[in-house]
């Protein structure tokens, strides 16, 4: 019997033993198959990466426009108020004969949409980990388009608030969805093209003085849904959130659809998932979950504050200036279509603004200096703008053409740097695994930034309140060297690092000044599961 039990215990030992041994394998597979990814990705040049994810690139255009439905129904919020139809239907009469919607209407308004918005990225944290990028984002446009009536139908200024409050629900979604490094500055350009449609339409809407004249706008924004939905449905789902659920045969399937590996014979999606696989295990291992909580303690404190400053620093280079840039020009002295032709230059700088970026990048300029410059260079304008205030009466119709000029520069510096790289960096700064709720968290305190600002903003410029005028440039121009401070001691470079690579970085708490020259082996560090001396070297094979 003794022996009996001696056989069945040793049995029991070698099944064990040969468990171990097997997931130690898979383990070393694991790490092997990642390091020559990494290695693969490190080499691979601009056009390369266009020629293996041509129907990536495509569906993350097409996706995108998300951004643009936010710009446009953003752009109407802000430029409607310098529309006549517009303000003798929702605005007051003034003493001089004019209407004006109110400041501090103009301010809710604008307000309601923003508290939508931290509604919507709440929202997005918990249904995009539950299920998944393409269901939750298909029901939110299957909303929006319900939401849009309210506008379309309103008949007052009251209705109008409620509708900005249920659609900025949405924008929060839209917004909150991120991508990473080229793809990413897309968004900042999709909003621009919203922009400078609402812009152009509201222009062409100048020849009319009935109720068409504003309903028509709104009732445009039913445009996007064929385009962006039919690019949804035919998206597969995102390979990293498969990854993070554990699905690898189907982020392998996910990934084959967006690339096309005959362009590049080194490519195997199975060292693509793998590395996707080893991020996302070493996330595990750094941040023990996966919850709102998770991104203010350890080192997700420090990148969080750094992705939250970056979209806060937007609010505060000027950028209310271009929501409300016809309703500025007005009150400058630039009047009827004046003030829309100089808006939609500016929007048209908005449009272009991802690819210009991209071209700094492909010269090898680090995101991290083109922030600094472009805050520099935001700073400079604002100043100006406030100078320009205090030209005499007597030459007030040159003043007002030098304001919208300056507002163009301040646009071009904006988009080419600020405006656009933002949302590269925030990507990046950012865990894989709590990018989701990162990226949340980051759009909440750019909208809790943006009543702030869309409080004042009205206040300062509209004739009824503060009246503020250009002076308004030399209040916006001291907050933005306030953020260029920050920027310059807390942002660091991500350019020509992997996502492990940054979280190394983070982990080890190098200053941001030091990001772009410290040397780091995403390698050479044990996940939770496996001991140090089991790990495998770094040396790369590829598979043919």
């Amino acid at each position: 019997m003794e022996k009996i039990e001696r056989t069945r215990s040793s049995s029991l030992e070698n099944e064990k033993h040969g468990h171990t041994t097997t997931q130690r394998v898979v383990v070393q597979n694991m790490f092997t198959n990642a390091a020559s990814a990494t290695e693969k990705e490190h080499k691979m040049s601009i056009l390369q990466g266009v020629r293996l994810y041509p129907k990536a690139i495509i569906f993350s255009v097409i996706i995108s426009l998300c951004c643009a439905m936010e710009g446009y129904d953003i752009a109407l919020l802000g430029n409607f108020y310098a529309f006549p139809p517009f303000n003798r239907k929702y605005g007051e009469l003034q003493s001089d004969g004019t209407y004006q919607v109110p400041a501090a209407w103009q301010a809710g308004i604008s307000n309601g949409a923003q508290c939508g918005q931290i509604i919507g990225l709440f929202l997005t944290g918990w249904g995009v980990e539950k299920f998944g990028y393409k269901k939750f984002i298909l029901t939110v446009f299957a909303y929006q388009a319900c939401i849009i009536t309210i506008f379309f139908f309103a008949p007052s200024i009251h209705i109008l608030l409620v509708g900005a409050c249920f659609a900025g629900i949405a924008f929060g979604v839209f917004m909150s969805v991120a991508l990473r490094g080229y793809l990413t500055t897309w968004g900042n350009s999709c909003w621009g093209i919203g922009q400078l449609i609402a812009i152009a339409v509201i222009r062409s809407m100048f020849g009319r003085d009935d109720q068409w004249a504003y309903r028509i706008p709104y009732a445009l924004q039913w445009m996007w849904f064929p385009i962006v939905v039919t690019g949804i449905i035919l998206a597969p789902e995102s390979p990293w959130w498969l990854v993070r659920q554990g699905r690898y045969e189907d982020a392998k399937k996910s990934l084959l659809r967006l690339t096309s590996p005959k362009t590049d014979p080194t490519f195997s999606a199975e060292e693509t998932v793998d590395m996707m696989r080893h991020t996302n295990e070493l996330e595990k291992d750094m941040t023990e979950g996966a919850s709102y909580l998770d991104c203010f303690k350890g080192v997700n404190l420090r990148r969080t504050e750094i992705v939250c400053m970056l979209f806060v620093s937007q609010n505060l280079a000027g950028n209310t200036f271009s929501n409300y840039s016809t309703y500025f020009f007005a009150q400058a002295g630039l009047t009827g279509t004046v003030a829309y032709d100089f808006a939609m230059g500016q929007y048209g700088l908005n449009t272009i603004g991802a690819f210009v970026t991209w071209a700094f990048m492909a010269w090898g300029v680090g995101r991290r200096t083109l922030f600094l410059v472009g805050l520099s260079g935001l700073c400079c304008t604002l100043l100006i703008l406030g100078f320009l205030g205090l030209v005499p009466e007597a030459h007030k119709d040159s003043a007002a053409l030098a304001t919208g000029s300056m507002m163009i520069v301040w646009a071009a510096f904006y988009q080419f740097s600020v405006g656009t790289v933002a949302f590269s960096l925030v990507a990046e700064m950012s865990t894989r695994r709590l990018q989701v709720k990162t990226v949340a968290l980051s759009r909440i305190a750019y909208n809790i930034a943006a009543i702030i600002v869309n409080v004042l903003t009205p206040y300062m410029l509209n004739p009824t309140a503060w009246n503020w005028g250009n002076f308004a440039g030399f209040f916006w121009a001291g907050t933005c060297f306030l953020m260029c401070v920050y920027h310059y001691y807390r942002l660091p470079e991500p350019s020509g690092r992997t996502f492990a690579e940054m979280d190394l970085l983070f982990e080890r708490r190098i200053p941001a000044r030091q990001f772009k020259h410290t040397d780091v082996n995403a390698f050479d560090v044990a996940l939770q599961h496996q001991v140090r001396e089991d790990k495998p070297g770094v040396e790369h094979h590829d598979r043919v």
